[in-house]
């Protein structure tokens, strides 16, 4: 396996990322433990969570895996803060208040003295950036964090903190973590060439389309019980369209053709994609991660390049997986 330099940084991570939002809800700790024990054998070497996953349970639960025998320091451990984890008006947003908060009590649950990773979840229009930026280069300066990111921001935000710490002397975002896969190509018209211009990394979530280029939804009015959309509905229901189903459906065909199961072909198409370091995979079941780790040693053929292509065309969209951005004014059927 061929491991990637993490934007400019000399950090080195696997072409694929564990994400740990099912981690507490629905995967129970002793599927997550095996899990993370199985990807760290693979050669996995990078999990991504936030605070606000199943209340900081997917924190607790990594935490505890990684504090058995030196695992921690084979990791390269990466968490967010933005969404409300209480009541309060200040349990939320991006201000030194309550990333300073967050930081110390995410620290807590994972049970280590820093984070390699500490990403803002999602802009926060209400708090200015130099005040993020400066809480942040605090966190670094204080050995809480090593490199810091950011996730799901439109590509002028990015670049307006780019300048800010480049003006300022602020730590500087390493990476982005926006939602990409065949269904959702936006972010190849501005972001995408903006963190290939300044050395960004580029993790995506969501590369199976929430299960839809797996093969997992054939009706929209009867999804898998154990889906998302079944368990917790709302953002993740719009996802799931008539139209994704259908590219999905071709998509799953395509797939099996060329002797791979639609959602290894997901994830290789989402790894291969210039400008990629390793996709985000939200991983539910000991199954699925041995399903994915194949991809690890594969390469996309121009020829899958092309057909995938003609299904949904490069910077083009058929389902909005941007609809938890609010800046995001471009709403699809």
């Amino acid at each position: 396996m061929e491991y990637r330099l993490f934007g400019r940084t000399g950090v080195r991570v696997a072409p694929l990322c564990i994400g740990a939002m099912n981690f507490g809800n629905p995967t129970d700790e002793a599927e997550a433990l095996r899990i993370i024990d199985r990807a760290l054998d693979a050669g996995i070497n990078m999990f991504d969570t936030a605070n606000s996953y199943n209340n900081g349970e997917s924190e607790r639960i990594i935490g505890r895996a990684l504090a058995r025998d030196g695992k921690r320091d084979r990791v390269f451990l990466a968490t967010k803060g933005h969404f409300p984890v209480g009541p309060g008006p200040n349990d939320r947003g991006n201000s030194r208040l309550h990333l300073m908060r967050a930081c110390e009590d995410s620290l807590r649950r994972l049970q280590t003295d820093h984070i390699d990773l500490y990403q803002i979840h999602r802009p926060d229009p209400a708090t200015p950036v130099e005040e993020t930026l400066a809480a942040l280069t605090d966190l670094v300066r204080q050995g809480k964090v090593r490199y810091v990111g950011c996730s799901t921001h439109p590509a002028w935000r990015v670049m307006e903190a780019l300048m800010v710490s480049e003006l300022k002397g602020y730590v500087r975002y390493v990476s982005e973590q926006p939602p990409y896969n065949l269904l959702d190509r936006r972010i190849e018209n501005e972001l995408l060439p903006l963190c290939q211009t300044y050395g960004l990394a580029i993790i995506p979530w969501a590369p199976l389309a929430q299960g839809v280029l797996a093969g997992r939804y054939t009706d929209i009015a009867a999804p898998p019980p154990d889906s998302r959309v079944a368990l917790r509905g709302g953002i993740y229901a719009e996802r799931v369209t008539a139209r994704g189903i259908e590219v999905g459906r071709a998509f799953a065909g395509l797939a099996r053709e060329h002797g791979l199961t639609p959602a290894q072909l997901a994830l290789l198409w989402v790894k291969d994609q210039p400008g990629i370091t390793a996709p985000i995979f939200g991983v539910r079941t000991i199954a699925q991660l041995e399903e994915a780790l194949p991809v690890l040693e594969m390469t996309l053929s121009d020829d899958l390049r092309v057909a995938c292509d003609a299904l949904v065309p490069p910077g083009s969209a058929v389902v909005d997986f941007h609809n938890t951005s609010g800046w995001m004014k471009m709403r699809l059927p």
